[in-house]
Order: C-alpha cells, then structure tokens, then sequence
C-alpha cells in the first residue's frame, strides 16, 4: 500500500500511526469483498439506444465480481432471454446485493449458493446450468434467486424497452390516450362504426 503524504516521517522513511495500521485490515477487506460488473450494450439494440453510453458498470457492495457473475448467470437461467442484454440482469444481481448489504443471513445465503454452483457455473452452457439449478431448485438460495428475478427483471426500465412494453401508465394520464386504440396494421373504421368519442363533442 503506497504511503500517504501525512505517513512520511521526518527521515523520508515510511512511518504509519498505529491508528493507521489498524484501519488497513478493515479497508483490505472492503476491497476484497467489493465486486463490480461490467459489460458492453449491443450497437442498435433497444437499451443502448436509451444508455448514455454502451459501456455500463454495477457496482456490488458485499458480492465479489466472480460472486456477482455466478449470480448473473443464475437470473440468466431462471429468466432466458437470448437477446436480453446482461445489463437489464445486472440490475437483478445488484438488487440482491442491496438485500445482502442490509441482512447478513441473506449475505451468508448468496455467497453459500455461489459456493455450491462453484465459479464454473458463471462460463457452463446452457444446459449444464439448467441441470445445476435443477439440482437445487427446492433450496432457500434458488427460491430467493426466482423471487428476486422475477420482482425486478420484469420491472425494470431496461426490460421494458427490449420487451416494448411503455410502462404504468397512470402517471402520464392513463392508456386511452396515448395510443389504446393505435390499431395501424388494421383499416380505419368509418365514422360512423366507431361510436362516441370519450371527451368528444
């Protein structure tokens, strides 16, 4: 670890104050038990038309990057979508990470389920994975993974714009208009067939 400008003694040698000394453990272990995903978005494709940049990180608060990529590919096996970006999964993994960095058992929960798969889950083939997951698909780890993929997958923004979908539309003053009835690949109905216009004179 370089020494900071306040630890140089007089001498130029390296002094640190035990205070020092005993905050390097604690930062050794932030280091060593915070992990990061990152990825690259398709050119063209529906999220990176939406993303400032193709280039996306997700940062993980107790989760080690190759804890986090075996957790990206068990949302990946419980929810396939080939053409999905990881991006929209890397969302799901950081959601189980936030539950982790508040409840210790949920921490000690992802990280044996990640030990149990072993790091090789991350790069197995489709169906060596679908096989693993079969295996422990009536455990606590699994059924906290579906649960987690399946509140914030289909929730999420990202999903919503690969999948087409607008979102609630409540907020923006309901579906009637803002495009119910945009029937295009149909002919117009005549006037006289479409009946009363809601809000029409």
């Amino acid at each position: 670890m370089p020494a900071r400008v306040g630890d140089v003694g007089a001498k130029g040698g390296s002094h640190v104050s035990a205070e020092r000394q005993a905050e390097r453990p604690e930062r050794r272990d932030f280091l060593r038990t915070t992990g990061i995903l990152t990825g690259l978005l398709a050119a063209g494709s529906p999220l990176a038309l939406l993303a400032p940049s193709r280039a996306w990180a997700v940062d993980l608060k107790k989760l080690t990057s190759a804890e986090g990529a075996t957790l990206l590919a068990v949302v990946r096996t419980i929810a396939p979508h080939d053409k999905l970006e990881d991006a929209a999964y890397a969302l799901v993994v950081q959601s189980a990470d936030a539950d982790a960095a508040a409840d210790p058992a949920t921490l000690a929960l992802l990280k044996a389920g990640c030990q149990q798969l072993t790091a090789s889950f991350a790069s197995a083939a489709e169906p060596a994975r679908v096989q693993a997951l079969k295996a422990i698909e009536s455990g606590a780890f699994f059924q906290s993974m579906r649960v987690k993929t399946l509140g914030t997958l289909y929730s999420s923004p990202l999903a919503y714009a690969y999948f087409g979908y607008e979102g609630e539309a409540f907020s923006k003053g309901g579906y009637l208009f803002r495009g119910f009835n945009d029937l295009r690949w149909l002919p117009e109905v005549p006037l006289e067939d479409s009946g009363p216009v809601p809000g029409g004179k």
